[in-house]
């Protein structure tokens, strides 16, 4: 089968799609034969050698996909040759085929092509989490979205709609703007030219924000945190910007302030049950027509290393795919 790997430390650089055997599931496992794997800012710092897990060279990357169950392994009862899915495995989608746990598959939302689905788990599964779980988000409260164009940061500003709250969609280019606005924020921050604390002071009557969707880092986290009301919640999603901030602590005691970290990815692993309720959830939405990913740009294999140079320039709307 063909894949992508990743043959060196050297970000994008270092991929080459050649012929790789099929894998085979092993116990509680399925193969899944991919229609499409999703493209994340993370797989950019795992081939770089800058994630958290570091897997030996050579390897297959790819965070997520979404494809149809072509064999089950031993004591699997949860799914079956045939059934479409969704899938989270850490590494292996730029495949033809994977073996994953079939504790990291959902069923495939019914009305997404393979492409659209491949690209639903990860930011709407991380994005509920976030608000939902970790922030416990209530209707009526105000919602500040950093990085709001992207994959996890649209689907929050869906999701936090949802939920009843106000959102402030925070973005860097009029196009992002009009793309945020046309998925429900109630507002977009052009934080390239805005001052970004004066506008989150406006949009919440001086209040302050009750939650803040933190993917970016850098120096905006701080003056996030500092926009924060009583009680408030910043939630510390990822480091697009490429430098993780620092925060003075004294900030977090003025307030009653908390930064509550959001690591999807291993919650699907800790909690396997809360992970797939919350899809359930998800999946219905989806289904209802109330969410559903934007894919801007579908690549080959052979354009893997375009397609991350793509998404690290910070100008894609939604989220990217890599096809066979």
């Amino acid at each position: 089968m063909r894949a992508v790997v990743c043959t060196a430390w050297d970000g994008p650089a270092g991929l080459a799609a050649r012929q790789v055997p099929e894998p085979t599931p092993g116990p509680g496992q399925v193969q899944i034969a991919l229609g499409g794997s999703g493209l994340n800012f993370a797989d950019i710092l795992m081939v770089s050698g800058q994630y958290q897990i570091k897997p030996d060279l050579p390897f297959i990357p790819g965070f997520e996909g979404a494809g149809t169950v072509t064999e089950v392994g031993p004591g699997v009862e949860s799914v079956s040759v045939g059934d479409r899915v969704v899938l989270f495995s850490g590494i292996g989608c730029f495949a033809e085929k994977v073996a994953a746990d079939a504790i990291v598959t959902a069923p495939a939302p019914d009305n997404l092509t393979d492409i659209e689905a491949a690209t639903f788990m990860t930011a709407y599964g991380t994005s509920y989490h976030a608000l939902v779980d970790r922030a416990g988000v209530s209707e009526g409260d105000t919602v500040v979205v950093l990085g709001a164009a992207g994959g996890v940061g649209v689907a929050a500003v869906e999701i936090a709609k949802l939920l009843g709250c106000r959102v402030a969609a925070a973005v860097s280019s009029e196009r992002k703007a009009e793309f945020v606005l046309e998925r429900g924020a109630d507002v977009a921050i052009r934080y390239d030219r805005e001052d970004l604390r004066a506008a989150i002071r406006d949009f919440t009557d001086g209040k302050g924000a009750d939650v803040v969707y933190d993917p970016v880092g850098g120096s905006v986290t701080e003056t996030c945190f500092r926009s924060l009301r009583w009680n408030g919640r910043l939630l510390v999603v990822g480091f697009a910007a490429g430098k993780i901030p620092s925060l003075p602590l004294n900030l977090a005691l003025l307030k009653s302030a908390s930064a509550v970290g959001v690591f999807w990815g291993d919650f699907v692993v800790r909690y396997p049950r809360e992970n797939r309720a919350n899809l359930v959830q998800l999946k219905e939405w989806c289904e209802q027509g109330l969410i559903r990913p934007h894919v801007d740009r579908v690549f080959s294999f052979d354009q893997a290393p375009a397609a991350m140079a793509y998404l690290a320039e910070r100008q894609v709307l939604g989220r990217v795919c890599l096809v066979p």
